[in-house]
């Protein structure tokens, strides 16, 4: 495998473009159909390298790296290597619609991967849809991703934000009465994929009369939760959710913590399966939950082969972003080998046709899709238990350990 780089011109940036090729040479993609076979496949995507989303943007920017250098040393596509442009739109959405417009117009890539981050997958979304193009995408899960109207839009995991939490809601309102959360109090960045995961279990657990005392929505920034800490603190409320990425679940915790506040049930997005989450708070991480649409353990086929790619790679263990965007390449591999071309115009079309009638097998396991572009799987739950974090939910689930309630103290 090579690598390229070089500056992409922008008149207010300096975004970064990255090649990962299997060959060199010129790209082959462009909107008149006609292709050499010699030419690279060529597949353009804007991340979040800088600004907000940096840690999982470059999350998602290695999952399609492992799957370019995967692809390529089993053939390519269609025959030809598979060729990666990345651009870096800074966690910014005006940019991010330039960038793709760049990589579709001025590039003439053949084929699209999505950004991470709803706020970035909408609008770029957009534009592949004016396009006609095919858009895959890791991490845009929230509601509104799949009420804008997208016909070219498929989300490469196993549920959208608002149903991440649907097994441990079924766990509670399974509990008796007596023994189950009485009050919750919610915290949720203004993101909205991280109030989708968290309003999705509130708003089963309010419809089963489960009182919501404390419901805060903070900005992407925020750093000091002391406030919001104390209101959830006063309520003493029996389960806290938080509608997290990473540092934000990091400070409201240590803020509850300092408080004295002890929960019976605590349940954060995203988060607890960064692999730094437990280095940042040591035992206190104990009892936490958190839904995933990805365990390092299953033990679908293709990935056991990349969980072994991504270590020989980065030396070190794939988390769920890198699993997802390695999920979007097969997806749309699977289409394109399905089909049998990958070019712009009239290709997209039978491309995003297949998808929607056929099923992909990943490594977060068999996914097909609705009108929408909406996965119909579930998330499975995990827990820190013993230090470790476990597969707690559902029940049957390979690995499966006991949940525990209510959590240890922290």
């Amino acid at each position: 495998m090579t690598t390229k780089t070089w500056a992409a011109t922008a008149a207010t940036t300096a975004a970064i473009a990255l090649a990962v090729a299997g060959c060199a040479g010129q790209s082959g993609g462009g909107s008149d159909g006609e292709e050499n076979p010699d030419d690279p496949i060529v597949i353009g995507v804007s991340l979040p390298l800088t600004g907000d989303f940096a840690e999982p943007g470059k999350g998602v920017q290695r999952g399609y790296e492992v799957w370019v250098d995967e692809i390529n040393a089993n053939g390519g596509l269609l025959g030809r290597q598979v060729e990666l442009i990345v651009l870096d739109d800074g966690s910014d959405a005006a940019r991010i619609v330039s960038d793709y417009e760049s990589l579709i117009a001025q590039e003439g890539v053949d084929l699209l991967f999505g950004p991470f981050s709803t706020r970035l997958v909408v609008p770029s979304a957009r534009v592949a849809q004016e396009y006609g193009m095919l858009f895959v995408e890791p991490a845009g899960a929230a509601a509104e991703v799949f009420e804008s109207g997208f016909d070219n839009l498929f989300y490469a995991a196993p549920a959208i934000a608002d149903d991440h939490y649907n097994h441990l809601a079924e766990y509670i309102l399974s509990m008796p009465e007596d023994i189950r959360p009485q009050t919750a109090a919610y915290a949720a960045q203004d993101d909205p994929f991280a109030q989708g995961t968290a309003y999705g279990l509130r708003d089963q657990l309010e419809a089963a009369g489960i009182e919501t005392v404390v419901d805060e929505v903070y900005p992407p920034n925020a750093t000091d939760f002391n406030q919001i800490a104390a209101q959830i603190a006063a309520a003493d409320a029996d389960i806290v959710v938080g509608g997290t990425l990473y540092q934000d679940a990091v400070n409201l915790i240590i803020a509850m913590q300092q408080l004295g506040y002890q929960p019976r049930m605590a349940a954060f997005s995203t988060a607890p399966t960064n692999p730094e989450f437990p280095e940042a708070l040591g035992s206190a991480v104990e009892g936490i939950l958190s839904p995933t649409g990805y365990a390092l353990e299953a033990s679908y086929p293709s990935n056991v082969e990349f969980v072994e790619a991504y270590n020989e790679m980065f030396g070190t263990d794939p988390q769920e972003d890198e699993a997802n965007a390695y999920t979007t390449g097969q997806v749309v591999a699977a289409a394109v080998e399905a089909v049998g071309c990958a070019e712009q115009g009239e290709c997209q079309q039978q491309l995003i046709d297949w998808l929607r009638t056929n099923s992909v097998e990943t490594v977060v396991g068999e996914l097909s899709w609705d009108e929408a572009g909406r996965p119909q799987g579930a998330h499975m739950i995990l827990q820190y238990v013993g230090g470790e974090i476990q597969i707690v939910l559902p029940e049957g689930e390979a690995q499966m350990t006991e949940l525990v309630y209510p959590k240890p103290e922290w």
